[in-house]
């Protein structure tokens, strides 16, 4: 991690963000649980408004009952009656005939008319808003019908007292709400916690410890046993960490393979450029075996030259892009085979099946890599079991379809195992025998690919039994065109 990224994040030194998910998480539960008692509260008013006037209603009719048929009510029994109910007006309707029995001395104007009988909830709810805001010192027009009866109860009553006992359930209401919405949201964001954000601020930590030192296996994060989601990204995040610390080690190994190797390069170089000097003064030497011997060792000395001198090609760059040319192939295969002491070996037999005018469009140096491991590598297998009664014999033929060239090596050693036939062709992971790096099996896979080829494992027979296929250069006809109008 650079340092601009460690001065942005807020828990580089140690800060908490003001608002985290915690704190977020708590007003969020608060808010939504007050939105719900909001949503609950604004039909209860509305139901508290209805009930208190019916229940006034209620209480004229039985003050009007309890007079009955008196048709002239004393003054001092009606400042009675008015004074229990609250009213200021109270009248009974009977069919078309309507009965005054209370009225103050002094009616009031009235502001505002309520029919119970026809009472809707938007409607409801409206009056019961417009009482609370604006309510105090109106008076009211209230009719409803007592239940279980056919009369209709008229009453003039002051709005203000309604609005003080609805600000009192109000208060009531929001009172509780608070403490269901302080219970409430307690229990959620325990809940959630516990459930979420624990595990996430784990994962945070893990990953931030990681981030300190990615090479060090013992900060990988330790899945729990969770089967939900979270316990999905525990697993991912530890196999990312083990995969991520198994390419460091693999990048580290590179460089300090690279940095081996260019050490041993330098000294190599010198040892065969001297090697170069007397293989030079044994060509003036007049035997006969030693003059035919000579330039096969000259040019094979040449060959090593030229690959200590781009060794180092495979760590920090790709391969140069091959110089193909048309090369006889037998000859090619027979000039490996002595090289690498096949032709005179005593217990593995060489059998080369390749036509004589069988001629591949190739670069003769990379060709000669990849056959020259790909036998090495059989030698290796075939050598690796003493006993004498094994078959030991490497194959190597080709064929031509088009413009197209087959070659196959196989020999009859114990095949490539299964674990190492997945990453066979890469590098340090796709070794075949015991402290092998795979790295000669990555090189040819390079190698044949710059030509526009394919290699792979065919796994027809019993040994290892390896294909390669070349095409030939593509010729555009524009500049074949033109080299043709030039000659």
């Amino acid at each position: 991690m650079d340092e601009g990224s460690r001065e942005a994040s807020p828990e580089a030194d140690g800060r908490r963000p003001a608002f985290g998910l915690s704190a977020k998480l708590l007003g969020l539960t608060v808010v939504f649980v007050m939105l719900a008692e909001i949503l609950v509260y604004v039909p209860s008013i509305a139901n508290f408004r209805n009930t208190w006037l019916r229940d006034r209603v209620g209480a004229a009719n039985i003050a009007a009952i309890a007079l009955g048929e008196v048709a002239d009510v004393p003054r001092s029994v009606q400042d009675r009656l008015l004074a229990a109910t609250g009213a200021m007006i109270i009248a009974v309707r009977e069919g078309n005939a309507r009965r005054l029995v209370a009225m103050a001395q002094m009616p009031p104007e009235v502001a505002r008319h309520y029919d119970l009988s026809d009472y809707g909830p938007m409607t409801a709810i409206y009056d019961a808003f417009d009482t609370l805001i604006f309510g105090e010192g109106r008076v009211m027009r209230v009719l409803g019908a007592p239940a279980g009866s056919d009369r209709i109860i008229e009453l003039v009553h002051p709005e203000t007292p309604l609005r003080h006992a609805m600000l009192r359930f109000s208060i009531n209401i929001l009172g509780l709400s608070l403490v269901i919405s302080i219970i409430t949201a307690s229990l959620v964001y325990v809940t959630l916690r516990w459930l979420f954000l624990r595990p996430m601020q784990r994962l945070t930590r893990a990953m931030a410890l990681f981030s300190e030192d990615p090479e060090d296996p013992g900060r990988i994060v330790a899945p729990s046993r969770r089967t939900d989601e979270i316990g999905d990204a525990e697993r991912h995040l530890a196999g990312l960490q083990r995969e991520l610390i198994g390419t460091l080690k693999q990048k580290s190994h590179l460089a300090d393979l690279g940095l081996a190797v260019s050490k041993i390069n330098h000294d190599l170089r010198n040892m065969l450029a001297s090697a170069q000097l007397i293989t030079d003064r044994l060509a003036s030497v007049p035997d006969q075996t030693v003059q035919r011997l000579a330039p096969k060792l000259v040019a094979a000395l040449d060959r090593a030259i030229g690959f200590s001198q781009s060794v180092l090609a495979y760590g920090k760059a790709r391969e140069a892009p091959p110089e193909r040319r048309l090369v006889a192939l037998e000859r090619l295969v027979g000039d490996t085979a002595e090289m690498l002491g096949l032709s005179s070996h005593a217990a593995i037999r060489l059998e080369v099946a390749i036509p004589h005018e069988l001629e591949i469009d190739a670069d003769p140096d990379h060709l000669l890599r990849v056959l020259m491991n790909l036998m090495r590598n059989a030698m290796q297998a075939l050598d690796g079991d003493a006993d004498a009664a094994l078959v030991r014999r490497i194959r190597v033929e080709a064929e031509r379809q088009g413009s197209m060239v087959t070659i196959r090596v196989s020999d009859t050693g114990p095949g490539v195992p299964p674990r190492a036939r997945e990453n066979l062709f890469r590098a340090f992971q796709g070794g075949v025998r015991r402290g092998g790096t795979g790295l000669g099996l990555a090189i040819c896979a390079e190698l044949v690919r710059g030509h526009g080829g394919t290699i792979d494992l065919d796994e027809t027979g019993p040994g290892a039994h390896f294909r390669i296929r070349i095409p030939d250069r593509v010729v555009e006809l524009r500049s074949a065109g033109r080299k043709a109008n030039r000659g």
